[in-house]
Order: C-alpha cells, then structure tokens, then sequence
C-alpha cells in the first residue's frame, strides 16, 4: 500500500516501503530432516564402539540416558555384548563442596594422564534444576584441553532428580567407556552430598578435593565422607596459600587417624596441590597408583570390584520394583484416592501405603 506521506505536497517526508513479513517456521527445515542423525543396529553400535569410535559411543550413552523403552531395550543389548570387553580400566571418583576445583583439577590429571599414553573418559555428572529439571553441562568448557584431545572422552549428563545426582547409568556408561578403550575413567560428583555413595560403589579409587583457609577445614565435611575417601588433596596451595595448605593437611591428617583402618588395608594420604598452576599433579596420581597396586595384590581390588556389582543388582531390582508399581494404572488410580483420604484424614499414610501396594501384589 502507498503511503500518502510520499505525496508531492509533503514537503521533506518519505517513508520507504517495509520488509515482507518473515515466515514463522525455518524455511530450510525440510533440508535440515534430511541431515538426520543416523540410527544404528545393535551390531553396528558394539562394532563402532568396540573400535573406539566417539561419535557411535556418544550415541549409545544417549540410548542409556533416554527414557523411552524402546532405547532402554536397544540399551541393555549393546551393554550385554560389550560387558565381555570390560574391567581393564582404573575408575577413580573425585568429589569436593562446590569451588574446590573438580574440574579444573581433571583438566590437569587428564593432561598427565594422556601424556602417560593412556585413554581417558570423564563422566562429569551436572546438577539438574529443581524447577525447570536443566542442567547447563558446561563441564567441557571448564576443561578446555581436554576437550579437544582425540584420546579423551567427556560426558557431561545430567543428574536428573535422581538421588544426590548420581544414577544407575553412570554404571551403565563406565561399561562402554572401557569396551571403547578408555583405561583410565574419571567419575566427578556434583559435590558434597549424597551421591558420594552412588559414586562410590562403581568407583576402585575415591578422591576428596578439599579447599585450605575457608575457615574450619573439617566444618561442613561429613565423617562418612571422610571415611569413604581413599585419598583427600588440598587444592590452590599456591602463592600465599601454601602455608594454609600445609596447616589444612596436618588437619585432615590428625582426624584421618582418629578413624580405624579401611577395610583395604590402606592408610589414605592427604596431599597438596595446585591444579590451576598444575603443581603436585604429579604425586597425586601416583598415590592413586600407588593405591591400585596395593589393593590388587592383597585381593581387595576384585573383592570391591564383585561387592560393587552385587550393588548394583539389588539396586536396578528396587528400581524396577519401583516403576513397576508407580506406572501400575489401577495403582495409579487407587493412588489418588488414597491420596485424598489421607489428606482429609480418613486414613493414616502408612495404612494407605499398605493399601496401595496389596493392589499391586494381588496383580502380580
């Protein structure tokens, strides 16, 4: 439509004609579908994985996280095929309270452990949000040499409400990272917490990152923490701060001994580093294997190693008892009555609890 603001007799006035509105939808769309991803037979993912292809590994750790049954079933066969070509790695847990420099610290043993002529995986576990459940996975971006390595291999993954942030998958993921031929895998936690257990059971070395001059260095650290770790490290003991560093581990050295040897038979260490400046990172690793070697030649290696698949067993039945019972749809719908019986107080909760599941047990 012409403007009548172009006419002759507006003197100095000229509006130019406007763009044509822009479709809503990408008009390349129909090109983009063409490019998709391919999908890959049971075959050709233990194929791909087993010669050490990222790109198939990366996918397979996708089928693991999905949720659809469909890919939980494609899953559970590439994982049985793969399991023959497992359990030649050395898993090491890191955890610490947030800021202690997880991953800045991985950055630097990933380094020394490439140079070393190993492969290493990291599955570096992000926190979900409680309310929109996201997670930024910006672990790649705080290990930046890593990350272009051909020979490493991270998987950031959300935690996804399960408990503490650590899940069965984990597991599951570990299993092909070593089928792919990583030796060394790193497990890092969101931190603090609960997950530290989780992590622990699929882990043969547990490490602790703790932070010098925060104050009380034993404040806030739980003891069962404590006594899990095989191996506690004082982070940023750089500059002004080594002389914080040092009076922290003679801390964590004096509580370490008011707690009874480990079922491993070995005294863990507490050690300073830098894992910025990269100072230390050395005697750090080699504490870990040290530690390796000292539990494999007195048995407990393998002892842990069975105990932790025992674990996880009991743990994927409880699991599936669970979706079993909450997908039920008579449960379901029982559930909702309960629910509001026992809201109005008709009924008390363990009764209700009792309730609901004898409907699933008659089912059965």
């Amino acid at each position: 439509m012409e403007h009548i603001e172009n006419d002759e007799q507006y003197q100095g006035l000229r509006v130019n004609k406007g763009t044509a509105e822009q479709p809503t939808v990408n008009p390349y769309l129909d090109t983009f579908k063409k490019f998709k991803r391919k999908t890959y037979t049971v075959s050709e993912y233990v194929e791909g994985i087993l010669k050490g292809n990222i790109s198939i590994l990366g996918q397979a750790v996708t089928l693991i996280e999905s949720s659809k049954l469909e890919h939980q079933a494609i899953a559970q066969e590439v994982i049985e095929k793969c399991l023959p070509h497992t359990g030649n790695s050395v898993r090491v847990g890191i955890t610490g309270v947030p800021g202690a420099g997880k991953s800045t610290s991985i950055d630097a043993f990933g380094m020394h452990i490439l140079k070393e002529g190993n492969k290493l995986a990291v599955l570096a576990i992000d926190p979900s949000s409680e309310v929109s459940k996201g997670s930024i996975l910006g672990d790649k971006t705080r290990m930046e040499r890593l990350a272009v390595e051909k020979n490493a291999f991270i998987r950031p993954s959300p935690s996804a409400g399960s408990l503490g942030g650590v899940a069965r998958k984990t597991r599951e993921t570990i299993i092909l990272c070593e089928a792919a031929g990583f030796d060394r895998i790193i497990v890092e936690t969101v931190g603090v917490g609960q997950s530290e257990t989780a992590v622990h059971s699929m882990v043969d070395f547990f490490l602790l990152i703790q932070l010098a001059g925060t104050g009380d260095e034993l404040q806030g650290i739980k003891r069962g923490i404590m006594e899990m770790a095989d191996g506690i490290v004082i982070n940023k003991a750089d500059g002004s701060n080594i002389e914080k560093a040092k009076l922290a581990q003679s801390h964590f050295k004096n509580a370490l001994h008011l707690f009874p040897l480990p079922e491993s038979g070995w005294a863990p260490k507490v050690l300073t580093y830098s894992g910025y400046y990269e100072i230390g990172i050395d005697e750090v690793w080699n504490m870990i294997d040290e530690y390796i070697a000292f539990v494999k030649k007195n048995g407990y290696f393998e002892y842990r190693r069975n105990k932790q698949s025992r674990y996880w067993m009991y743990e994927t039945i409880n699991e599936k008892l669970k979706s079993n019972f909450y997908n039920n749809i008579k449960v379901q719908d029982e559930l909702k009555t309960l629910e509001q019986e026992v809201l109005n107080s008709k009924i008390s909760s363990f009764a209700a609890a009792n309730k609901a599941l004898e409907l699933y047990l008659k089912q059965q």
